[in-house]
């Protein structure tokens, strides 16, 4: 069940319920560090959502411009979340994400890229060994 928009909500609980941010105490973090503006000016994470309130939202994978259309207390599936909010990032923004490799953010080191195998380690050390 959706609240009503007489009802509040958090911002920091907004973000994690829409998926913007993984968990809830990133979300707050967020608003603490000055990430998530409201006319240009940082909101605290306690501040209440209004249907039609437009955040600009800096996360470490991309710059958000989301215009709320909801408001939805519990975290649902991401299908059911987009219909809560309204993306408003222009364009270019967007690409940059697009743009990255799929790999980029796993977090794991490329393959045959950085340390030696023990194969390609122990030809280097007979080699060390003649010489």
């Amino acid at each position: 069940m959706e609240k009503s928009t007489t009802e509040k909500l958090r911002i920091d609980k907004y973000l994690w319920s829409i998926r913007i941010f993984k968990t809830r105490s990133l979300a707050t973090d967020a608003c603490d560090a000055g990430r998530v503006k409201l006319n240009d000016q940082s909101v605290k994470p306690s501040r209440s959502v209004q249907v039609g309130d437009i955040y600009d939202v800096r996360t470490n994978d991309r710059v958000w411009k989301i215009k709320v259309t909801g408001l939805l207390p519990t975290r649902k599936a991401y299908s059911e979340a987009v219909n809560f909010y309204e993306d408003l990032t222009p364009p270019e923004e967007q690409a940059v994400e697009k743009a990255l490799p799929a790999s980029f953010y796993t977090g794991k080191r490329l393959s045959k890229v950085g340390r030696p195998t023990k194969k390609q380690r122990r030809d280097w050390d007979d080699i060390m060994d003649e010489i």
